[in-house]
């Protein structure tokens, strides 16, 4: 009796793991290959890759679809998804990893059922959420099911938003309605190449406004990297994508209620800056580096940049300072004289917002001669854009530090986080000047009737921008009325600056209840 019941027992596992097998095959070694020739990693590869060796389990692995008369006698094994949970760098993370192998990763009800699964699992044990997105789109043979799916993935991106991290990596196709989960995401990774995010194709475009455009023209990395805005990362194939994944989340915390995680480094707190001295020139009129700035201050020089390569007039990235994560927002003189216009202050206001969501302390470097004028600004709607930046700066509770390095014109000085908008401490180098405008605009203005009436117009604007330079392109008038806290010389920037956020590290700042704000979209 026992070797029966130990025979049928063999025979029950042995039935286990043939259809175990059979899920880890995906579509199969003919599809598995065109995924290789395609430059690509098949889905389980990619979880391989990204998470700690041996970690990954599976949830969900014998889920099949429920598909009505359409998908009679079509095999979908592991229904086109992959999901569970594993560690980065230790640290839990849930994940799931589309399989275009397997009816080309589209989604179907149950598709989406095994998504939402993980991201429950993930709100309710407090750790991020990755997608790994390739996929056809919604599965057409379950109609409106399909579109229930993502509807109830887009909700909890939405709910889950500012409660985990949501890091989203395309690896291939992300079209129509399906771009819109990434897009509710903290974070979108693309790889170069090989995907593509739009919401109608080119075919589609062409036939209606007769416009002849390609995949990648269309919605390739690079376009959503330098263009759109919409991707924060890029990488050169699946490998690079995932690395940059796992960088990315050593500098969040776990879930809103955790702080990011502290990295030792050999990089002294106090270690003088004398560097800065040489790269930014007291002369207002000639631009320098802000990432050497930034690299400079920071530890080990290693600045992690979002959206390096869109709206390049702002900076914003991810560093440590003193083993702590800092998020950095800086002006770049090099690009448009590092003046705020509509896409920088989107950028700007995104950026400032993700890190408020996952405690993750603020600094603004500041050279700023305002806001860019012109019409086409105007009508685009720069009021409405540059509004994001002052509210997100004072919606913000995390610690949040500002530096003028040079100088901090106009509405442009409030909206790089002004003493008035929140920020704990301000900082100001010897080179800084805070006013309403330059002084060259503002002798015009102010001495104009002294000027028109000089026999030697010329020679009296001159003197005059010399004594309003003089008088305001300094930082001690402002420093005079508390708007600064203290001039400091470059070389002792990071000392003090690592002093400061730790002084702020036990900041608590309580706000009027309200369900939420109502940010100016």
């Amino acid at each position: 009796m026992a070797d029966t019941t130990l025979e049928q027992l063999q025979e029950l596992i042995a039935e286990m793991e043939a259809r175990r097998e059979k899920v880890l095959a995906g579509g199969g070694p003919e599809r598995v290959k065109k995924q290789h020739e395609g430059g690509k990693l098949t889905a389980r590869e990619r979880i391989e890759k990204l998470l700690d060796p041996g970690s990954f389990v599976e949830i969900g692995t014998f889920t099949e679809h429920q598909g009505g008369r359409l998908m009679r006698g079509v095999e979908a094994p592991g229904e086109g998804v992959v999901t569970g949970r594993g560690t980065v760098d230790g640290r839990q993370v849930f994940v799931f990893s589309q399989d275009f192998t397997v009816l080309g990763g589209s989604l179907g009800k149950m598709n989406a059922q095994k998504v939402t699964k993980i991201m429950d699992l993930a709100a309710k044990t407090g750790c991020p959420i990755i997608g790994l997105n390739d996929s056809a789109g919604a599965r057409i043979q379950e109609g409106v099911d399909s579109l229930s799916g993502y509807g109830e993935i887009f909700y909890r991106n939405a709910v889950y938003s500012g409660a985990v991290p949501q890091i989203s990596a395309i690896l291939g196709p992300c079209a129509g309605g399906a771009v819109y989960s990434p897009a509710l995401t903290d974070f979108i990774v693309m790889s170069r190449g090989s995907s593509y995010m739009f919401i109608t194709g080119p075919e589609v475009i062409k036939s209606v406004t007769r416009e002849d455009v390609t995949f990648e023209q269309l919605g390739g990395a690079d376009v959503h990297s330098r263009k759109s805005g919409v991707a924060h990362l890029e990488g050169d194939n699946d490998e690079d994508v995932l690395r940059l994944v796992r960088e990315l989340l050593s500098y969040l915390p776990q879930n809103a209620r955790e702080q990011p995680p502290l990295h030792f480094t050999e990089d002294p707190s106090t270690r003088k800056t004398p560097e800065l001295l040489e790269i930014v020139h007291p002369d207002q009129r000639k631009p320098y580096p802000m990432h050497d700035v930034i690299r400079a201050i920071v530890d080990d020089g290693h600045f992690f940049e979002i959206q390096p390569d869109f709206a390049r007039n702002i900076v914003v990235g991810f560093a440590r300072m003193g083993g702590q994560s800092v998020g950095i927002v800086a002006n770049n003189p090099r690009v448009m004289a590092g003046t705020l216009n509509i896409d920088a202050s989107d950028k700007a206001a995104r950026f400032i917002r993700t890190c408020d969501c996952y405690n993750i302390p603020v600094l603004t470097l500041v050279d700023v001669t305002g806001f860019l004028p012109g019409v086409a600004q105007e009508h685009a709607g720069i009021i409405r854009h540059g509004a994001k930046m002052l509210y997100a700066y004072a919606e913000a509770t995390v610690p949040k530090v500002t530096l003028i390095t040079r100088k901090s014109y106009g509405g442009a000085y409030l909206a790089m986080n002004s003493r008035d908008m929140g920020a704990d401490v301000v900082y100001a180098w010897p080179t800084a000047a805070v006013a309403v405008m330059g002084a060259e605009g503002a002798a015009n203005i102010v001495y104009r009737r002294e000027i028109l009436a000089s026999p030697n117009p010329e020679q009296t604007r001159a003197e005059k921008i010399k004594e309003y330079k003089e008088a305001f392109d300094n930082p001690y008038v402002a420093a005079g009325k508390g708007y600064i806290d203290d001039v400091i010389a470059p070389e002792d920037t990071r000392r003090v600056l690592i002093q400061t956020f730790e002084m702020l590290r036990s900041k608590s700042e309580q706000r009027p209840y309200k369900k939420h704000g109502n940010i100016p979209l």
